[in-house]
């Protein structure tokens, strides 16, 4: 295997080495800033590299990019080391051996492509000539290597396999599952030689309960199961799960959180289903929102032209994802989490269906669509994986028998509380609000893209029913009300045009005039309760109250012609004409909730306050600089309507989680699942890790390091990662203070051999930021709530959690309501209880684990202790002492707890 011969660059925060026909040596950063703008580079993630550089323009021959090309939908972890590991190089030893490795990866990607065993050929020869035209940097060299293809290849959407219907499927059969059964089929997932847990044992013996028939309506079997890490959870429910599919012939559903829960469960479904039957069907389909998933009619836009620069690129390489994916999944599937980033900009938010606009079987890949087979494949699927979001979006306006499960298992159940509060909000904001005008009326400016009002969209509708049309006019007529391009400049202005902009301008200057913080955070948005308005704002409230109402009728209206098509469908209505005005009628009744929920908001404005729910007003900012203003409504309990649309239709819920109840206590539980609201007693059920806390993991709490002193806290975390000699997780209450950690600490560490990576400063999204902390075990990382919760690194690479300080809820106005209602402070400690017991679950993932969770907190409340697995030696040091003990266990010594620790009760 041959290097290709072409100058390399490599930099970290710990220097820069560049290798060109004088041999690799190390060289300042103007250097090689001047270096890179001169002739074309071999590099590796060009973003990473210009931040490191502080170069922003920097361009040059991406390793990453000619991956992306010769293996579509293939993994790799975009680090040097990650890059040797999956073309099979060696692995760098030092920052100074990476250029020679990048001239080595580029030899070998490139010799892949003249090879005959190439597994991703098809299609290749077709992308590059686009890419040719493009002057993609790769494009010159890959033309040396790709022959042309005797016959035309077989190019994505002629690839791509076509769904079939398939009927609706039978109503399961009413079985009850036998422990004995239930045991056995457990022992068969775990395997013969498997460690035998007894805790794994009784939970899914528990579990099984939740499947046995229904007794009566709207009155579902429940059980909340706390199981702690290490229990086995996941097999726990699969094992009972599997067995009544199989016995009664239906459907369940396991509902995540975490895009990595997902993944773990897609792979551990394995062991009990196989990856398709005789037939060819999938037993085991993984579902998330439309958003998530390729749209192939924006592709064909974005390969049309409707994508230009860098851009363009980028729609080719995921042209050849495309052709290679599992399942079209963008966020979380196969496709690099990383190549979004590498083109620094929204590309492939653009190429999912984020804005409702699917016209279903008017597109002529309808046929191909990943998102309509995947729902397809859910309807006589064994095991559908979901997230809490889904679930509860497909169980309020469902199209399909599929979307509304009446099994469910909800993994990570503390989160559910949060999805639902999410998901049964309402909120009226300029970008919410500009959205739906672009629905009705379509841009205001010439678009390339297929962006159409509803006119243009049911000009077939509009001139065969007359009364459709006249809908249809009279909506677009009244859009004319919302927000228009410009909005949020035109409101900075004090030039306000329409009743929505006028609301949303008198929505700013009440927030700004009673706002307290004197611009000392300019950095957050801000926010005042919807209350003692006056009578100006309420009548500018019911105007644009009005004005939606003048849009809602005509919507319904069209709603109902629609429908009146269906019933009495023309001769000239196909099959996929129905199924397209199926998709308007949901899209409709979607839009019309939303509008119906807006005017209810601002018809409460200026009258009592209603007990149910929590408004406020808010302007929302990020780094000083405004990007949304509205109203916003949040249920006090979320649960009320969680329990009426997800949990009365089903038979058998389980919500379980290794921190689901407070302590001992399961009273908060009970309230945050749900269940009381339709009067079900739940089965509750405890499951205590297997681990030995006492011999694998302390809490030390640091109580001289002066709470708001950002020199002391940027020495403490840099201090204790030298001490444990990198293999930490840092975890921050606010960006801000994450970059300023960051900043002074960075540089040093990587000198040392330790590198450090943060959400918030490198261009590299979170997903494939956990991969590569995981993936090197000197390396370290820091982050905000996103790496609290659901983030797996079992074993070396993660042996140090440091948490900034205590987290304390931000003071909003529905958290401020929320704790009034729930008991004060109370409320406030089982918050606080359940992130620190998130936070620790990171830390210790398996028996060989080993580790440190440090708090640096000089005043850390005993109260909040009991947060911390039972057993757990917790004691408040010295930083000094803290890191004597760190790097004690760094080294493999054991020191002698009494000599230099006080422990806690």
């Amino acid at each position: 295997m041959a290097a290709l011969p072409l100058p390399a660059l490599h930099a970290s925060h710990g220097g820069c080495w560049l290798r060109d026909g004088g041999g690799t040596r190390t060289i300042s950063k103007g250097e090689a800033v001047m270096a890179a703008a001169d002739t074309p580079l071999l590099i590796l993630n060009a973003p990473l590299l210009a931040t490191r550089l502080g170069y922003p323009d920097l361009s040059g021959l991406d390793l990453l990019e000619l991956f992306a090309f010769v293996h579509p939908a293939r993994f790799v972890v975009p680090t040097p080391k990650g890059l040797a590991h999956a073309l099979g190089l060696a692995e760098p030893a030092a920052d100074a051996d990476v250029p020679r490795l990048l001239q080595e990866a580029a030899g070998a990607l490139l010799e892949m492509c003249a090879s005959d065993d190439w597994p991703e050929r098809e299609g290749a020869w077709t992308t590059l000539q686009s890419l040719v035209r493009m002057r993609w940097p790769w494009s010159t060299l890959l033309t040396a290597r790709i022959r042309k293809p005797e016959r035309a290849e077989r190019w994505l959407f002629t690839r791509l396999p076509e769904w079939e219907e398939s009927p609706e499927p039978a109503q399961p059969r009413q079985v009850t599952l036998g422990e004995a059964d239930v045991l056995g089929r457990l022992a068969q997932l775990t395997g013969s030689g498997a460690e035998q847990r007894p805790g794994q044992r009784a939970y899914a013996a528990e579990a099984a309960h939740a499947f046995a028939p229904r007794e009566r309506s709207g009155r579902p079997h429940m059980l909340l199961a706390q199981a702690g890490t290490g229990i086995g959870k996941t097999l726990g429910y699969l094992a009972p799960t599997s067995l009544w599919t199989e016995q009664a012939g239906g459907t369940v559903w396991v509902s995540t959180y975490t895009k990595a829960l997902q993944r773990q469960l897609r792979h551990e479904s394995r062991r009990a289903w196989p990856e398709r039957r005789e037939d060819g069907s999938r037993p085991v389909v993984v579902r998330k929102g439309r958003e998530n998933y390729l749209c192939l009619l924006n592709l064909e836009d974005a390969l049309q032209g409707g994508f230009s620069g860098r851009a363009a690129i980028l729609a080719q390489l995921v042209a050849r994802w495309a052709a290679y994916t599992r399942d079209g999944d963008m966020i979380g599937g196969d496709l690099p989490g990383w190549l979004g980033t590498l083109f620094r900009q929204r590309g492939i938010a653009a190429l999912t269906d984020r804005r409702g606009e699917c016209v279903y079987a008017g597109c002529p890949h309808y046929r191909k669509c990943f998102i309509e087979r995947a729902t397809r494949a859910s309807v006589g699927a064994d095991l559908v994986i979901g997230n809490h979001a889904l679930v509860m979006v497909n169980a309020a306006r469902g199209r399909d028998p599929a979307s509304r499960p009446t099994r469910i298992v909800f993994d990570e159940g503390h989160h559910v509380f949060d999805a639902a509060d999410s998901t049964f909000a309402a909120a009226l904001t300029g970008a919410e609000a500009i959205e739906l005008r672009r629905w009705v009326i379509g841009p205001e400016k010439a678009s390339r893209g297929r962006r159409r009002g509803l006119s243009a969209r049911l000009a077939d509708i509009a001139s065969y029913d007359e009364a459709g049309a006249k809908a249809i006019t009279a909506a677009t007529a009244a859009a004319e009300a919302l927000p228009g391009d410009g909005w949020m400049q035109r409101i900075a202005e004090n030039a306000a045009s329409g009743p929505l902009e006028e609301l949303l301008a008198a929505v700013r200057a009440t927030v700004y005039a009673r706002d307290e913080s004197g611009g000392q955070d300019a950095g957050y948005g801000l926010e005042t309760e919807a209350a003692g308005l006056e009578g100006a704002f309420v009548e500018v409230a019911q105007a644009a109250r009005m004005a939606l109402a003048e849009l809602r009728q005509p919507l319904i209206r069209l709603g109902m012609r629609l429908e009146a098509l269906l019933e009495e469908p023309p001769d000239w209505l196909d099959g996929p004409g129905r199924a397209r005005i199926e998709g308007a009628r949901h899209s409709l009744a979607w839009r019309v909730d939303t509008v119906a929920a807006w005017e209810a908001l601002l018809d409460r404005l200026g009258g009592p306050a209603d007990p149910e729910f929590v408004d406020w007003l808010a302007v929302d900012r990020s780094e000083a600089r405004e990007f949304d203003i509205g109203i916003h409504r949040r249920w006090l309990d979320p649960m009320k309507p969680f329990a009426q649309v997800v949990l009365e239709p089903a038979h058998g819920v389980i919500m379980t989680s290794a921190t689901l109840r407070d302590g001992e206590d399961w009273g908060k539980a009970m309230v945050r699942s749900g269940a009381a609201q339709i009067d079900v007693s739940p089965r509750l059920s405890t499951h205590q890790s297997p681990f030995d806390y006492a011999e694998q993991a302390e809490v030390l709490i640091v109580t001289d390091v002066p709470k708001g002193d950002i020199p002391a806290l940027s020495a403490s975390y840099g201090r204790l990662i030298e001490a444990s000699r990198g293999g930490a997780l840092g975890l921050f209450t606010a960006i801000r203070r994450l970059r300023a950690v960051h900043g002074r600490i960075a540089d040093r560490l990587a000198r040392g051999g330790l590198p450090l990576y943060a959400q918030h400063v490198d261009p590299i999204d979170t997903g494939t930021l956990v991969d590569i902390f995981r993936d090197d075990p000197a390396a370290s990382l820091l982050g905000t709530d996103a790496l609290r919760d659901g983030v797996d690194v079992p074993g070396h690479s993660l042996r140090l959690v440091i948490m900034e300080q205590v987290p304390w809820p931000r003071p909003s106005i529905l958290h401020r309501a929320r704790r009034l209602a729930n008991g004060g402070s109370a409320y406030d400690d089982t918050l606080i209880r359940a992130r620190l017991a998130q936070a620790f679950g990171r830390l210790i993932r398996s028996r060989e684990d080993r580790g440190h969770f440090v708090v640096l907190s000089p005043a850390f409340p005993s109260r909040l202790l009991s947060a911390f697995p039972a057993g757990t030696p917790i004691r408040r040091v010295t930083l000094e002492e803290a890191l004597q003990r760190v790097a004690g266990h760094a080294s493999g010594a054991t020191a002698d707890p009494a000599e230099d620790s006080r422990p806690l009760s």
